[in-house]
């Protein structure tokens, strides 16, 4: 069995293969790297074999999206650590050896995520993931160093090793172990918030979940299905219902639920002010599917969830009422935040 496999998520990506698959190769001699391809056209399959013969290749049989496209590939990957890493992210040298090296000292420890900035402005943090991710009550996922869409500049000020709730899928390393024991990503969430809901599970289960910043990647961000995509709203707001249903403390379930809809609508209503009307539609789409799912998923609740999930009540509140934009703020504001 290797000791980590680096595993990467393709999608008629070859463009992105060709310009971030050599950093990967040139600073993961640890790692044994794969390509997991879920059925591209644009002849990514081809362009690797020619290219970088060195890289095995998982086929999957379709467009399976992140989740169940993960979990199909990595039935064929035998490795004690997975490091899921999308197709465009740009790593740096040594980026493994701080992640190995928490693993193999810390045993309860079982999901890790590196320090992500952004590749198109290296100095500031990436949206997806940052120096580390939690929620509010209401299920609001937020970072250190990204708060909605407020990016901080990388001053050192996140240069901790700490627990955190989530880790960002762009860039995801876990112990094999834990992901088969929690059964692996939920492949009805397709993409986007599934690396959260794992999360959510795995702490469910006691293990914890670090941020280790001396290890540093680049993220293009939305390379693969852009910010502005309706039917990434749509994922999101579905998802993060779902994932709620699934994970919240009985005690308050249907409150929180009920609440986080209500908050959901103000923001299809703000979309339709903006003359986003795709995205307003998005919203409603989201919980009608919600509503059709919702059931099945209360099914999928296990019988021992923490209390203490959240680091804020609300981060909406304290980010467009307060106007806390910066982590650091928030944090002097709530001691309840885990360094």
């Amino acid at each position: 069995m290797d000791k980590i496999a680096v595993v990467i998520l393709n999608w008629n990506g070859v463009k992105l293969l060709e310009q971030f698959l050599p950093s990967v190769i040139q600073f993961s001699e640890e790692a044994t790297i794969y390509v997991a391809d879920n059925a591209s056209t644009d002849g990514s399959v081809n362009f690797i074999q020619q290219n970088f013969p060195t890289i095995k290749i998982i086929k999957n049989t379709g467009n399976h999206g992140f989740a169940k496209g993960y979990n199909d590939a990595l039935k064929e990957v035998n490795a004690e650590i997975y490091a899921l890493v999308n197709s465009d992210i740009e790593v740096t040298e040594n980026w493994l050896k701080p992640i190995i090296e928490t693993f193999n000292t810390e045993k309860q420890t079982a999901i890790i995520q590196p320090k992500i900035l952004d590749f198109k402005n290296k100095e500031y943090f990436e949206y997806a993931g940052a120096a580390g991710g939690f929620i509010d009550k209401f299920g609001f996922p937020f970072c250190r160093g990204r708060i909605f869409d407020t990016l901080e500049k990388d001053n050192g000020q996140y240069d901790d090793n700490c627990e955190i709730f989530w880790a960002s899928g762009a860039c995801f390393f876990i112990r094999k172990e834990v992901y088969d024991d929690l059964k692996g990503f939920d492949e009805s969430f397709f993409a986007h918030q599934e690396e959260i809901d794992l999360c959510w599970r795995a702490l469910n289960e006691g293990y914890i979940i670090k941020y280790t910043p001396s290890s540093v990647v680049y993220h293009v961000g939305g390379a693969t299905l852009e910010q502005g995509n309706p039917k990434k709203t749509y994922l999101n707001f579905r998802n993060s219902l779902l994932m709620l249903v699934k994970n919240l403390p009985k005690r308050g379930l249907f409150f929180i639920i009920f609440f986080r809809m209500i908050l959901d609508g103000i923001a299809g209503l703000r979309f339709l002010t903006q003359g986003k009307f795709k995205h307003a539609f998005a919203v409603l789409h989201a919980h009608f599917s919600f509503y059709y799912l919702s059931l099945g998923y209360l099914k999928k609740r296990k019988d021992f969830q923490i209390q203490k999930y959240y680091t804020v009540k609300s981060i909406v509140f304290l980010y467009y009422i307060k106007k806390l934009i910066v982590f650091k703020e928030i944090f002097n504001n709530n001691q309840n935040i885990k360094n």
